[in-house]
């Protein structure tokens, strides 16, 4: 801790000493993110190997995405629907809280197949027009059974109300 603190108080003085360092240092700390920024398309059998290299693929294995436009450059089209939730939980992961292994490529969408995502990996159970007609034959039959039962009132059943005899005040208002 202490020497985090004098590290701290050494760049403190250098700082105020001189404003230009300070930009400098700033400058150096954010400069990570190059290193890190795909390169252009690549256009030849020797870039392509590069950028494989660069990867940590094969060169059988790299694929670069369409030169669309969008910037993805040289990065490899890797991984598209298996989110993290279908990995292998116990599987001795270098990084086991995002399932990941050291230089292992990710997805260009990656924030779309994480762990609070959902992903369908596998086929699902019906096809698409099963349900629309299981959810069609359901509202139906409810509908037919409405327009069917639609005459029969159900009330509470509840007898007439009984007087002691016919035609005779029980209550009266007057004093």
């Amino acid at each position: 801790m202490s020497a985090l603190m004098n590290s701290l108080r050494l760049a403190q003085k250098l700082g105020a000493c001189n404003p230009f360092v300070q930009r400098q240092i700033a400058r150096n700390l954010a400069g990570w993110n190059k290193d890190y920024k795909p390169a252009p398309y690549p256009k030849t059998e020797k870039e392509r190997e590069a950028a494989a290299k660069k990867y940590y693929l094969l060169p059988e294995e790299y694929k670069p995405y369409a030169d669309d436009g969008l910037g993805y450059g040289d990065y490899p089209k890797v991984g598209y629907g298996l989110g993290v939730e279908n990995k292998d939980n116990y599987y001795p992961w270098d990084f086991p809280e995002h399932k990941r292994n050291l230089h292992e490529p990710i997805s260009a969408d990656h924030d779309l197949y994480s762990e609070d995502r959902f992903s369908q990996a596998e086929k699902p159970r019906f096809s698409n027009a099963e349900y629309w007609l299981s959810f069609l034959g359901v509202m139906a039959g409810c509908l037919a059974l409405y327009y069917w039962l639609d005459d029969k009132k159900m009330y509470r059943p509840v007898a007439a109300k009984q007087y002691p005899a016919e035609g005779v005040k029980h209550y009266t208002f007057e004093q």
